[in-house]
């Protein structure tokens, strides 16, 4: 990369908790925070609470009735850290949040409301475009400056990660907001997962979901909803991490998920970012693997294929708090600053790991995956 990129602050709301302090205490646990929920009659990573944003939008109750739940995260994951930034607003500040289904909840309410024979809602278009994340996030911030929303799928949010860096690379901003979010926990979103013979089954167990774990039998993936938001500056001085290599890559279409037996286009993308990071290995890797058989054998595969004797020790989250489809790579880069600030790597408890935890760690790689087989790969270090 041309400039240092770091990163310099974030915020995130998930099953783990709504607060910084909520979400490490979770990750010091071997506890899945996977709860049945009553409504859906399915394992679900559901937020434990939720408030109300702090800024503008908290005085103006009615523009609260008119964004989607995935907006509604996002700002509370801001909320966290935005008042602490001492950012000119005097200067562009980029927004770029990404997301896999965007506004889910609101266009099912108002497609249910349209099946049934009800008026339509004016609101019904303006409020559920995808780029209403961005698009709200900028106004209740105030700023100027690019705001984008996208879609790639469940690599949604460390796309937004390699857009960020490059609006950050060109020079057009100094700072930049990044992310994902995502508000999956709806009966026709579950109803799909479940259409692809993907999702856990409902029965009570300890762990849910078993990422990772080769001994599983079925496909265990379960649905969680969540956001996280990430500060992102040219050249900071003391930043909390440097975002040190990235790659991304495309499936050849193939299938309806696309992931071929060895992820090939993964391979690619943890190449790559190996590669800009001129690195050999790193010390660890935050999986995709949603708890699919085949999608988290295909990375693994993938993983040694890459690494070959230098394979670092493997870890995920989605066995903890469940697959938050285009959020999924922001809660794992959140789940990456945790490992490099403590020092330490978060281990499967259901899991043996092939290889020891590192000692020390100062380079983690993220992945994500997504149907269509869109591949992210990013490294970030101390």
């Amino acid at each position: 990369m041309n400039h240092k990129i770091g990163i310099t602050a974030w915020g995130s709301v998930s099953a783990l908790g709504i607060s910084r302090e909520a979400v490490q205490a979770a990750y010091r646990t071997d506890r899945s925070f996977l709860q049945i929920d009553a409504s859906l009659g399915d394992w679900t990573g559901r937020l434990p609470e939720t408030t109300v944003p702090r800024g503008s939008l908290a005085t103006r109750p009615r523009f609260l009735d008119q964004i989607d739940r995935s907006v509604l995260l996002t700002l509370l994951a801001v909320d966290q850290f935005w008042e602490k930034l001492a950012w000119s607003q005097e200067i562009p500040i980029g927004i770029n949040i990404g997301s896999s289904r965007g506004a889910t909840g609101l266009w099912e309410h108002y497609f249910r409301e349209y099946a049934d024979g009800e008026g339509l809602s004016p609101l019904s278009s303006p409020t559920t475009t995808l780029g209403n994340i961005s698009s709200w996030l900028g106004a209740y911030l105030q700023v100027d400056g690019p705001s984008i929303s996208h879609s790639v799928t469940c690599s949604s949010g460390l796309q937004s990660l390699l857009n960020a860096v490059a609006w950050l690379e060109s020079g057009r901003c100094r700072y930049f907001l990044a992310g994902g979010s995502e508000a999956p926990l709806t009966d026709f979103t579950v109803a799909q997962m479940k259409a692809l013979r993907i999702y856990a089954h409902p029965e009570p167990t300890e762990f849910p979901c078993r990422s990772l774990d080769p001994e599983a039998r079925t496909n265990t993936m379960v649905l969680g909803e969540g956001a996280a938001v990430f500060a992102l500056e040219t050249e900071p001085q003391a930043p909390l991490a440097w975002i040190a290599g990235m790659g991304s890559a495309q499936e050849v279409p193939t299938s309806p998920t696309s992931v071929s037996k060895d992820a090939g286009a993964l391979q690619r993308a943890m190449r790559q970012a190996l590669r800009e990071a001129e690195l050999e290995t790193v010390d660890a890797v935050i999986c995709h693997a949603p708890g699919t058989r085949k999608g988290d054998a295909a990375e693994v595969t993938a993983v040694r294929s890459v690494f070959g004797g230098r394979e670092p020790f493997l870890t995920g989250n989605k066995w903890k708090l469940g697959h938050s489809l285009g959020a999924s790579g922001a809660l794992s880069l959140e789940m990456a600053l945790l490992m490099l600030q403590e020092d330490t790597a978060y281990t499967i408890p259901y899991m043996q790991p092939d290889s020891a935890p590192p000692d020390s760690i100062r380079t983690i790689m993220i992945n994500a995956m997504g149907f269509g087989g869109n591949a992210v790969s990013v490294i970030i270090r101390r």
